[in-house]
């Protein structure tokens, strides 16, 4: 009986090094507000370590242990899917389902004994996490924002216009005559973000703009 008691706990032992390893990915997610965090990580990892211990250890010899392990890597892929949500033309967590799913790996390597293995693999993720943070521009992906202009075509405006949000070209352009008149309706894509008092600004010094409409569901 005692044997059988001492046999499980050093069984417990790749549990133990896969809660440490989720935790610490979970932790790094948790600090940057992400929707999966410590509690879910540290349960995939433990999680995926049990069941890569089951079937290792639990099933005769003539069982094929590896059958579990596949499962766990389809398993967790319904979870991360649940994570990704599609919301105003975006895509948010899928990096978090990505890290969920990575942090099963490292489960399943800690179920399996390859302890070095997994903890390379933690330390990779948040190297990756923490590098990609950082606040330079190459790795930086720009935020793009829709304006609905309309403006009335004199002294090539359209041109004017252009200069004044950086673009270099209308999106779902519409040309209107009107009382002798050409307006020009259009949406424009910018990397910078006007305020309120900045679109104000430009209408009293461009009067040629009839209306300015900031969209911010892009």
């Amino acid at each position: 009986m005692w044997e059988n008691v001492l046999y499980e706990l050093q069984l417990a032992i790749p549990i133990l090094v896969a809660t440490v390893l989720g935790f610490i990915i979970g932790f790094e997610r948790m600090k940057r507000s992400k929707e999966a965090g410590v509690r879910t990580h540290t349960i995939v990892c433990v999680g995926a370590a049990l069941m890569m211990i089951i079937s290792k250890y639990a099933f005769s010899s003539d069982a094929d242990s590896a059958r579990v392990a596949a499962q766990i890597v389809a398993g967790i892929g319904f979870l991360g899917a649940g994570i990704i949500v599609y919301k105003k033309n975006s895509v948010h967590g899928l990096t978090t389902a990505a890290g969920v799913w990575a942090t099963a790996g490292v489960g399943m390597a800690c179920g399996g004994g390859l302890y070095v293995l997994a903890a390379c693999a933690t330390a990779i993720m948040i190297a990756v996490q923490c590098l990609l943070h950082v606040n330079v521009s190459i790795f930086n992906h720009k935020k793009r924002y829709l304006i609905d202009i309309r403006f009335e075509y004199v002294d090539h405006s359209n041109k004017r216009v252009k200069e004044i949000f950086g673009t270099d070209r209308f999106n779902k352009l519409k040309i209107e005559h009107k009382d002798g008149k050409v307006f020009y309706s259009a949406v424009l894509m910018t990397s910078e973000e006007f305020s309120s008092s900045q679109l104000s600004k430009i209408m009293e010094e461009n009067p040629y703009i009839s209306s300015i409409e900031r969209r911010d569901d892009l």
